[in-house]
Protein backbone atom coordinates (compact mmCIF):
# COMPACT_ATOMS: atom_id res chain seq x y z
CA UNK A 1 0.00 0.00 0.00
CA UNK A 2 1.29 3.45 -0.86
CA UNK A 3 1.04 6.20 1.71
CA UNK A 4 2.42 9.59 2.58
CA UNK A 5 3.73 10.48 6.02
CA UNK A 6 3.71 14.17 6.79
CA UNK A 7 6.27 16.01 8.85
CA UNK A 8 5.87 16.37 12.60
CA UNK A 9 4.87 20.02 12.33
CA UNK A 10 1.59 21.35 11.07
CA UNK A 11 1.76 21.90 7.33
CA UNK A 12 -0.63 24.36 5.72
CA UNK A 13 -1.24 24.12 2.01
CA UNK A 14 -2.76 27.26 0.60
CA UNK A 15 -3.17 27.41 -3.15
CA UNK A 16 -5.36 30.33 -4.09
CA UNK A 17 -8.39 29.95 -1.83
CA UNK A 18 -7.83 26.21 -1.45
CA UNK A 19 -6.63 25.13 1.96
CA UNK A 20 -5.97 21.78 3.53
CA UNK A 21 -4.29 21.22 6.88
CA UNK A 22 -2.54 17.99 7.81
CA UNK A 23 -1.46 17.73 11.45
CA UNK A 24 0.58 14.70 12.55
CA UNK A 25 -1.45 12.42 10.32
CA UNK A 26 -0.98 9.86 7.60
CA UNK A 27 -2.87 10.59 4.40
CA UNK A 28 -3.50 7.14 2.99
CA UNK A 29 -6.41 7.52 0.60
CA UNK A 30 -7.82 10.05 -1.84
CA UNK A 31 -11.44 9.76 -2.93
CA UNK A 32 -13.34 11.61 -5.62
CA UNK A 33 -16.94 12.50 -6.23
CA UNK A 34 -17.83 11.54 -9.81
CA UNK A 35 -20.53 13.74 -11.35
CA UNK A 36 -19.43 17.35 -11.90
CA UNK A 37 -16.09 16.54 -10.29
CA UNK A 38 -14.35 14.05 -12.56
CA UNK A 39 -16.94 14.07 -15.34
CA UNK A 40 -19.91 15.93 -16.68
CA UNK A 41 -22.82 13.97 -18.10
CA UNK A 42 -25.99 14.57 -20.03
CA UNK A 43 -29.15 14.42 -17.93
CA UNK A 44 -32.78 14.14 -19.05
CA UNK A 45 -34.52 17.51 -18.84
CA UNK A 46 -37.69 15.74 -17.71
CA UNK A 47 -36.78 12.56 -15.79
CA UNK A 48 -40.39 11.45 -15.36
CA UNK A 49 -41.00 11.69 -19.10
CA UNK A 50 -37.72 9.92 -19.90
CA UNK A 51 -38.58 7.03 -17.59
CA UNK A 52 -42.13 6.87 -19.01
CA UNK A 53 -40.78 6.65 -22.56
CA UNK A 54 -38.45 3.77 -21.67
CA UNK A 55 -41.20 1.96 -19.77
CA UNK A 56 -43.53 2.22 -22.75
CA UNK A 57 -40.76 0.96 -25.05
CA UNK A 58 -40.68 -2.17 -22.91
CA UNK A 59 -44.41 -2.72 -22.96
CA UNK A 60 -45.22 -1.26 -19.54
CA UNK A 61 -48.45 0.70 -19.23
CA UNK A 62 -47.74 4.23 -18.02
CA UNK A 63 -50.51 5.82 -15.89
CA UNK A 64 -52.12 9.01 -17.20
CA UNK A 65 -50.99 10.90 -14.09
CA UNK A 66 -47.48 9.47 -14.24
CA UNK A 67 -45.71 12.74 -13.46
CA UNK A 68 -47.65 13.04 -10.21
CA UNK A 69 -46.97 9.41 -9.33
CA UNK A 70 -43.26 9.80 -10.15
CA UNK A 71 -42.89 12.90 -7.99
CA UNK A 72 -44.71 11.40 -5.00
CA UNK A 73 -42.78 9.65 -2.24
CA UNK A 74 -43.87 6.03 -1.98
CA UNK A 75 -41.13 4.46 0.17
CA UNK A 76 -40.43 5.70 3.69
CA UNK A 77 -36.73 5.92 4.47
CA UNK A 78 -34.37 7.00 7.20
CA UNK A 79 -32.82 10.45 6.77
CA UNK A 80 -29.76 10.17 4.57
CA UNK A 81 -30.58 6.74 3.17
CA UNK A 82 -30.87 6.01 -0.53
CA UNK A 83 -33.83 4.46 -2.36
CA UNK A 84 -32.93 2.88 -5.70
CA UNK A 85 -34.76 4.78 -8.41
CA UNK A 86 -35.99 1.50 -9.88
CA UNK A 87 -37.63 0.67 -6.54
CA UNK A 88 -39.26 4.08 -6.48
CA UNK A 89 -40.54 3.65 -10.03
CA UNK A 90 -41.92 0.20 -9.17
CA UNK A 91 -43.71 1.65 -6.15
CA UNK A 92 -45.08 4.52 -8.25
CA UNK A 93 -46.48 2.06 -10.79
CA UNK A 94 -47.95 -0.14 -8.07
CA UNK A 95 -49.66 2.91 -6.55
CA UNK A 96 -51.56 3.14 -9.86
CA UNK A 97 -52.21 -0.62 -10.02
CA UNK A 98 -49.62 -1.22 -12.73
CA UNK A 99 -47.34 -4.21 -12.36
CA UNK A 100 -44.11 -4.92 -14.23
CA UNK A 101 -41.12 -7.15 -13.69
CA UNK A 102 -38.21 -5.85 -11.65
CA UNK A 103 -35.78 -6.37 -14.54
CA UNK A 104 -38.00 -4.52 -17.00
CA UNK A 105 -38.26 -1.53 -14.66
CA UNK A 106 -34.55 -1.55 -13.88
CA UNK A 107 -33.63 -1.61 -17.56
CA UNK A 108 -36.05 1.20 -18.34
CA UNK A 109 -34.60 3.38 -15.59
CA UNK A 110 -31.03 2.66 -16.67
CA UNK A 111 -31.87 3.52 -20.28
CA UNK A 112 -33.63 6.74 -19.27
CA UNK A 113 -30.44 8.03 -17.64
CA UNK A 114 -27.97 6.56 -20.13
CA UNK A 115 -25.32 9.29 -20.24
CA UNK A 116 -23.13 11.03 -22.72
CA UNK A 117 -19.92 11.51 -20.76
CA UNK A 118 -17.25 14.18 -20.89
CA UNK A 119 -14.17 13.92 -18.71
CA UNK A 120 -13.35 17.18 -16.99
CA UNK A 121 -10.04 18.86 -17.85
CA UNK A 122 -7.14 17.47 -15.80
CA UNK A 123 -9.34 14.89 -14.08
CA UNK A 124 -7.20 12.06 -15.42
CA UNK A 125 -4.03 13.73 -14.14
CA UNK A 126 -5.68 14.30 -10.76
CA UNK A 127 -6.47 10.61 -10.40
CA UNK A 128 -2.99 9.62 -11.51
CA UNK A 129 -1.41 12.05 -9.04
CA UNK A 130 -3.66 10.80 -6.25
CA UNK A 131 -2.11 7.35 -6.71
CA UNK A 132 1.11 8.73 -5.26
CA UNK A 133 -0.78 9.43 -2.04
CA UNK A 134 -2.26 5.96 -1.69
CA UNK A 135 -5.43 4.08 -2.57
CA UNK A 136 -7.87 5.91 -4.83
CA UNK A 137 -11.64 5.65 -4.54
CA UNK A 138 -14.82 7.12 -5.97
CA UNK A 139 -17.80 7.92 -3.77
CA UNK A 140 -20.91 9.02 -5.64
CA UNK A 141 -24.50 9.84 -4.81
CA UNK A 142 -26.46 8.01 -7.48
CA UNK A 143 -29.81 6.23 -7.23
CA UNK A 144 -29.55 4.50 -10.63
CA UNK A 145 -27.98 1.05 -10.47
CA UNK A 146 -24.78 0.67 -12.53
CA UNK A 147 -24.89 4.27 -13.78
CA UNK A 148 -21.66 5.19 -12.01
CA UNK A 149 -19.79 2.19 -13.44
CA UNK A 150 -21.20 2.84 -16.92
CA UNK A 151 -20.12 6.48 -16.66
CA UNK A 152 -16.60 5.56 -15.56
CA UNK A 153 -16.25 3.10 -18.42
CA UNK A 154 -17.17 5.84 -20.90
CA UNK A 155 -14.80 8.39 -19.39
CA UNK A 156 -11.11 8.87 -20.12
CA UNK A 157 -10.21 7.71 -16.61
CA UNK A 158 -8.30 4.46 -16.41
CA UNK A 159 -10.56 2.35 -14.19
CA UNK A 160 -7.61 0.19 -13.16
CA UNK A 161 -6.30 3.20 -11.21
CA UNK A 162 -9.40 3.21 -9.00
CA UNK A 163 -9.18 0.81 -6.08
CA UNK A 164 -12.82 1.05 -4.96
CA UNK A 165 -16.11 2.52 -6.15
CA UNK A 166 -18.94 3.08 -3.66
CA UNK A 167 -22.31 4.44 -4.70
CA UNK A 168 -25.25 5.47 -2.58
CA UNK A 169 -27.50 2.98 -4.35
CA UNK A 170 -25.12 0.17 -3.41
CA UNK A 171 -24.21 1.14 0.16
CA UNK A 172 -27.65 2.55 1.01
CA UNK A 173 -26.48 5.96 2.20
CA UNK A 174 -26.08 9.33 0.52
CA UNK A 175 -23.38 11.86 1.23
CA UNK A 176 -23.11 13.71 3.57
CA UNK A 177 -24.22 10.86 5.86
CA UNK A 178 -21.20 9.50 7.77
CA UNK A 179 -22.07 5.94 6.71
CA UNK A 180 -21.31 6.84 3.08
CA UNK A 181 -17.79 8.02 3.90
CA UNK A 182 -17.26 5.12 6.27
CA UNK A 183 -18.22 2.76 3.45
CA UNK A 184 -15.59 4.09 1.04
CA UNK A 185 -12.96 4.18 3.78
CA UNK A 186 -13.71 0.54 4.64
CA UNK A 187 -13.54 -0.43 0.96
CA UNK A 188 -10.10 1.19 0.74
CA UNK A 189 -8.91 -0.34 4.00
CA UNK A 190 -8.30 2.95 5.79
CA UNK A 191 -9.76 4.93 8.66
CA UNK A 192 -12.13 7.78 7.62
CA UNK A 193 -9.84 10.32 9.29
CA UNK A 194 -7.17 9.35 6.76
CA UNK A 195 -9.33 10.08 3.73
CA UNK A 196 -9.05 13.19 1.57
CA UNK A 197 -12.23 13.66 -0.46
CA UNK A 198 -12.39 15.82 -3.58
CA UNK A 199 -15.79 17.01 -4.74
CA UNK A 200 -17.91 19.88 -6.00
CA UNK A 201 -20.57 20.23 -3.29
CA UNK A 202 -19.78 21.47 0.19
CA UNK A 203 -23.15 20.31 1.50
CA UNK A 204 -22.63 16.70 0.43
CA UNK A 205 -18.95 16.09 -0.24
CA UNK A 206 -17.98 18.32 2.66
CA UNK A 207 -19.48 15.72 5.00
CA UNK A 208 -16.09 13.98 5.03
CA UNK A 209 -15.03 16.50 7.67
CA UNK A 210 -17.70 15.14 10.04
CA UNK A 211 -15.80 11.84 10.19
CA UNK A 212 -12.42 13.53 10.54
CA UNK A 213 -11.26 13.60 6.92
CA UNK A 214 -10.35 16.52 4.67
CA UNK A 215 -12.34 18.09 1.84
CA UNK A 216 -11.08 19.72 -1.36
CA UNK A 217 -13.65 21.78 -3.25
CA UNK A 218 -13.19 21.76 -7.04
CA UNK A 219 -15.53 24.72 -7.38
CA UNK A 220 -13.07 26.87 -5.46
CA UNK A 221 -9.86 25.62 -7.00
CA UNK A 222 -8.89 23.91 -10.22
CA UNK A 223 -7.53 20.41 -10.62
CA UNK A 224 -4.27 22.09 -11.60
CA UNK A 225 -4.13 23.68 -8.15
CA UNK A 226 -5.01 20.44 -6.43
CA UNK A 227 -2.40 18.54 -8.43
CA UNK A 228 0.20 21.19 -7.59
CA UNK A 229 -0.66 20.96 -3.92
CA UNK A 230 -0.40 17.16 -3.90
CA UNK A 231 2.87 17.27 -5.83
CA UNK A 232 4.27 19.87 -3.44
CA UNK A 233 3.21 17.72 -0.51
CA UNK A 234 5.09 14.75 -1.91
CA UNK A 235 8.16 16.76 -2.81
CA UNK A 236 8.33 18.61 0.50
CA UNK A 237 8.11 15.55 2.73
CA UNK A 238 10.14 13.10 0.70
CA UNK A 239 8.47 10.36 2.68
CA UNK A 240 6.45 8.58 0.03
CA UNK A 241 6.58 4.87 0.87
CA UNK A 242 5.67 2.26 -1.75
Amino acid sequence: MRFLVTTESCTLFHVGIFKSIFINTIVVAVTFDLFDTLVTVSRPTDPAAAVASELQARGVTVPSDWKTAYRTMHIETQPGSEVPLSAHVAAALQSRNVSASTNRIRRAVTAAFDPTVQTRPNAVAAVETAMAQGPVGILSNCSVTQLVHRTLNRSDIDCSLVDAVVTSVDCGWRKPHPHAFQAIAKALGVDPVNVVHIGDDTDTDGGITDVGGDFYDVTECSFDQIITSIDNDLNDTGNNIN
